[in-house]
């Protein structure tokens, strides 16, 4: 059902109504595990990463996101996490329902790809925010594993944050090079994740 749905609406709409062009792609993971780490402006942001990805493998493609906001209702809920393939995390967890990245560590040892964004949230369009320790934490858990960062320039102005009208606009994405963490501390790395896409950013 996943890979139906691409094919046929998001992989058209993002690829030929958007108008994707990628640099770097050379360097995305045909398989996993991998950690694809993003800026983000946007809702399309998941969809543009996923669009990049060959079909037969979009099944193991899983985007964290925020429980609270995706699994709101039952519609929602069903649409995110049978057709998107969300990993829902909470924003607020309580610790009877264990890490919050219980889940994400589970789909790296089924050597899924995972998409996460550092920021935590949207920012404004074309910004970028502080990025947060997740990625570091999964990173040091998962040392063998690839992070791989990523840019996206122009999908905040093709669906800006709070506003549900979708403007066709071209949006870059830059691919860079993937860093493992080794020998850095947490905050090391996530300063080091925090310069290579903002090294990225820079090639726009």
């Amino acid at each position: 059902m996943k890979k139906i749905f691409f094919l046929i609406i998001i992989k058209p709409i993002i690829l030929i109504i958007a108008g994707v062009n990628v640099r770097g792609i050379k360097d995305l993971p045909v398989t996993g595990p991998c950690i694809v780490a993003a800026n983000h402006n946007s809702h399309i942001d998941t969809l543009a990463l996923m669009s990049l990805f060959p079909i037969n493998g979009i099944d193991k493609i899983r985007p964290v996101a925020a429980a609270d906001y995706f699994l709101k209702n039952r519609f929602s809920a069903w649409f995110f996490l049978n057709l998107i393939g969300i990993i829902p995390i909470s924003r607020k967890p309580d610790k009877s329902e264990g890490h919050p990245f219980d889940k994400v560590r589970k789909a790296l040892e089924n050597n899924e790809i995972i998409i996460i964004f550092p920021e935590g949230s949207r920012g404004e369009s074309e910004q970028m925010g502080r990025f947060k320790t997740g990625v570091a934490h999964l990173a040091k858990s998962f040392p063998e594993v690839p992070v791989l960062p990523i840019h996206i320039h122009g999908a905040g102005k093709c669906l800006p944050k709070g506003e549900a009208l979708f403007v066709p606009f071209i949006i870059d994405i830059f691919v860079g090079k993937s860093i493992y963490h080794q020998e850095t501390n947490v905050k090391e790395f996530t300063s080091l994740l925090e310069e290579e896409i903002k090294i990225l950013k820079g090639k726009q």
